[in-house]
């Protein structure tokens, strides 16, 4: 910053040379795979939120997970497979669990994942993206 400020600084365009482009990320890229460890599947839902928005599927619908975190204590589950509490909504992965934070139900709006799964009545042994 000091050396734009005081001129001694020259832009140089970028070489043609080595570029590489990325393809746009589609809405298949954005599905969430609950094999894959925690830390990718958080970073698919960071990485794809807000658009294409990170999805999966439950009851046959499609489930956009809006904000999600990875919980390295909990390992108990298998991936896919949800685990309720009264604040809190837990998915397996390949690794550890991650709690999902804030879902979107096809044609609702965002919401927090533990009212989701209270109005769902999600029941036990009950899975995501089957």
């Amino acid at each position: 910053m000091d050396g734009i400020e005081d001129g001694t600084l020259e832009a140089v365009p970028q070489p043609a040379d080595g570029i590489s482009l990325a393809p746009k990320v589609t809405v298949e890229d954005a599905r969430v795979d609950w094999g894959a460890p925690a830390l990718r599947v958080d970073r698919v839902v960071r990485g794809c939120t807000p658009a294409p928005g990170a999805w999966t599927t439950f009851r046959g619908e499609r489930l956009k997970i809006v904000q999600a975190a990875p919980v390295p204590a909990r390992t108990d589950l298998a991936p896919g497979q949800l685990a309720v509490g009264k604040n809190n909504v837990y998915v397996g992965t390949g690794s550890y669990a991650v709690e999902l934070l804030w879902v979107q139900a096809q044609g609702k709006k965002p919401m927090r994942a533990a009212d989701w799964a209270r109005g769902v009545r999600i029941a036990a042994g009950e899975s995501v993206g089957a």
